[in-house]
């Protein structure tokens, strides 16, 4: 006997439809399993990178101190301490001495580099701005003051008399490429960092 099934008019052609029709639904259903799976696993993915702070994040800026001493080159201060360093390898270097002997050493970026450069800032009472990060010797310096005959504060930097702009280097200025000169300004420390030994300095004055 012939079975009609609508797809086929041949003996077995009805089982074959079926089988077809079988072969499908699984398909169907493998394919449905494996959508869930891969939604998932993304959104675990996305909860583990939510639970994960980002580089940016993680490092804390650091806060801003005040740091009092003279700048000095390395290899006098390891000379005065008595300890044999080869000069040659530490040409050039310079370093914070502090009140309390510490030696701390000066990163040489676009401010710090003027300690390097112009030893008229060397081997004086400064006060400078900056800050160190959590594993890093180096101070990094944002400001400096220095002090005059009498004791008076000065904001530190240079500047060109022709463009009228503030440089933090020696080098020609950035607009005219003329020389500049090393400029000092009567100045107070920010208030958020005064303490009760500035406010004692600046009343003996």
């Amino acid at each position: 006997m012939i079975l009609r099934c609508g797809i086929d008019e041949h003996p077995g052609g009805c089982r074959n439809a079926l089988q077809g029709t079988t072969m499908t639904a699984r398909l169907s259903r493998l394919c449905a399993l494996w959508l869930a799976v891969l939604c998932c696993g993304g959104s675990f993915r996305s909860f583990a990178n939510d639970d994960v702070p980002s580089t940016e994040h993680e490092q804390a800026k650091p806060a801003k101190e005040l740091f009092r001493g003279a700048v000095v080159l390395v290899t006098d201060a390891l000379k005065q301490r008595g300890l044999k360093a080869y000069p040659e390898e530490l040409k050039g270097q310079v370093a914070l001495e502090t009140a309390d002997g510490e030696l701390l050493p000066i990163l040489p970026d676009w401010r710090g580099r003027a300690f390097y450069q112009d030893e008229r800032l060397r081997r004086r009472k400064v006060e400078l701005i900056g800050f160190r990060r959590p594993g890093i010797p180096f101070l990094q310096v944002l400001t400096i003051y220095t002090f005059d005959k009498v004791g008076q504060r000065q904001y530190t930097d240079y500047w060109c008399d022709i463009c009228s702009i503030p440089m933090y280097e020696i080098k020609p200025c950035d607009c005219c490429q003329q020389d500049i000169r090393l400029r000092f300004q009567p100045q107070e420390l920010p208030a958020d960092l005064r303490d009760e030994s500035t406010a004692q300095a600046d009343g003996e004055k």
